[in-house]
């Protein structure tokens, strides 16, 4: 790379260009050469930076701040330009340990100085330390933390003719890991148990790297949650959040749906159509369940992360897009892969930077915070002064599994709530496939100490009605008496006529709030008459 310069400029360290667009007030600054057919300015090229870059003279004083930085100390480069940069970024580390400067000492090591302060000689660029943190003061006397680091730039004879200053602001960075030491939430995600710390601590840097992030984790985990924590806590929060769920779709709807199309691309194609990629522009683009698209459309992905372009469908030319690409999966993406449903080269380029969310039997500690947490909101929200569970609620919940994790967790505490009159939420309160569950399990203790097979939890006729009445009267306590009564059958068939009257008889709503799959609550349904 290299600069083309027709005029000197005494004491610059970077020799403008003539005829380059004058920016703030400044000199005409260089054009950079030997990246694209045209020469480009560089203001232009460091404003598009997201951290903060001032560049400097041998002397330390500021000759240009891009626009992150003069959003960050509230300084134009002509309010600064000529003056010490320690006098406008006002830094701890500026005052105290200058990354360029050391005391001038004589030979016996004595510090030379006068009434004003020390005197100071300019490093050897080899001494440059790595980053350090400190804070800066801005123009609105803000403290705001930063890590800063320094560059030489050297002339075609390697001398040092100034330096580059990088300035990024860890604001964001000191919020997360303040929540994060107090078991707080990563937005709306939250957790205290030690496989969600591991998540919380790698959060921020996560956030702050603009390249492709790959989220796994089983169904009701959290991945659309993380995504859109990752989004809001990135320079892009203040850009589109765009979340695609591509997998229903046939390849030519989904390859219009995400990258768009021209009109008259194809039948039906009556005007032109921006596609997810466009929508998210600037900001961040979620695919949900990358194993379940297109080997084609995959190819069509990895070639925007190599070349930061797409060909909308009927077009003839390339479109730039500037968009980070998050992709989830609930499956083990090394399996999709072996099964040719994940291009390899694509998994390469997407597991760079990879965060795995544990299941919620792995976060057993979890469990009690987790719903005293949704409890909470929904009791704020329903109005009522649920409180929490009571002990035998609590060890029915403790010993569930939770196939369907947090979600399926979450689905209980509004279920809990809404059937709760008092301050306790009392087993009766619970749904009663929890106590399916556990008599699911004794029934296959007692197949496997008499040496028979099991069936699958959950299918009909894998469990016994009896163990499950017996559990329901054990755990119930006062108030539950009806529980003991009543047949699983008739418990199961009045929970899914509640759940279909709250949801307006909309099923998959109905299976999500009851915490079933889909298929699972149309087979209940067909077994007991109710379609």
């Amino acid at each position: 790379m290299s600069t083309q310069q027709t005029a000197p400029a005494a004491q610059h360290s970077i020799r403008p260009r003539a005829g380059s667009p004058a920016r703030h007030g400044a000199p005409p600054l260089p054009h950079v050469s030997g990246i694209s057919p045209l020469p480009v300015d560089l203001a232009t090229m460091l404003d598009a930076l997201p951290v903060g870059v001032a560049l400097l003279g041998t002397d330390c004083s500021i000759r240009l701040m891009n626009r992150a930085l003069e959003t960050l100390t509230g300084f134009t480069t002509a309010e600064v330009r000529g003056i010490p940069c320690r006098h406008a970024l006002r830094a701890s580390i500026c005052l105290h340990r200058c990354p360029l400067r050391r005391p001038l000492t004589t030979a016996s090591g004595v510090t030379v100085a006068t009434a004003s302060g020390a005197h100071y000689d300019m490093i050897d660029d080899g001494e440059l330390p790595p980053a350090q943190e400190g804070d800066i003061l801005n123009r609105h006397r803000r403290r705001i933390p930063v890590r800063m680091s320094m560059s030489p730039l050297r002339d075609a004879d390697g001398r040092v003719v100034g330096w580059l200053h990088a300035v990024e602001d860890l604001t964001l960075m000191r919020e997360l890991e303040e929540k994060t030491a107090k078991g707080e939430a990563f937005g709306p995600l939250v957790g205290r148990s030690v496989a969600m710390e591991r998540v919380f601590q790698a959060l921020p840097a996560v956030a702050q790297n603009d390249g492709p992030l790959l989220v796994t984790g089983e169904t009701g985990t959290g991945k659309d949650t993380l995504a859109e924590a990752v989004h809001k806590a990135s320079s892009r929060a203040r850009e589109p959040f765009v979340k695609a769920s591509l997998s229903s779709l046939p390849e030519f709807l989904a390859e219009s749906e995400l990258f768009g199309h021209r009109k008259g691309a194809f039948p039906g194609a009556e005007e032109n159509k921006p596609g997810r990629f466009r929508m998210a522009q600037g900001g961040t683009l979620y695919l949900t369940e990358i194993g379940d698209l297109p080997l084609s459309i995959q190819g069509r992905l990895l070639a925007f992360l190599d070349e930061g372009v797409i060909y909308p469908v009927g077009a003839t030319a390339p479109v730039a897009c500037d968009v980070r690409l998050v992709v989830a999966t609930n499956r083990d993406p090394e399996q999709l892969v072996a099964e040719g449903r994940l291009r390899e080269d694509l998994f390469r380029r997407l597991s760079a930077v990879r965060l795995h969310l544990p299941p919620l039997r792995d976060r057993g500690e979890d469990i009690e915070f987790l719903l005293n947490h949704f409890m909470g909101h929904f009791a704020a929200r329903l109005k009522k002064t649920v409180r929490g569970c009571s002990g035998k609620a609590l060890r029915t919940l403790l010993d569930y599994p939770f196939p369907g994790n947090v979600r399926e967790l979450r689905n209980i505490a509004e279920y809990a709530v809404t059937l709760c009159h008092g301050e306790t939420v009392m087993p009766a309160h619970l749904p009663a496939y929890l106590f399916q569950a556990k008599a699911e399990a004794r029934r296959a203790e007692r197949e496997r100490k008499a040496g028979r097979s099991t069936g699958a939890f959950g299918q009909p006729g894998a469990f016994d009605a009896s163990d499950t009445t017996a559990d329901a009267q054990a755990a119930s306590g006062d108030g539950g008496e009806h529980l003991a009564r009543a047949s699983v059958s008739d418990l199961e068939r009045r929970l899914i006529a509640d759940a279909l009257h709250r949801t307006g008889n909309r099923r998959g709503e109905a299976a999500e709030l009851l915490g079933w799959g889909r298929s699972t609550l149309w087979r209940k349904m067909k077994q007991y008459g109710m379609c």
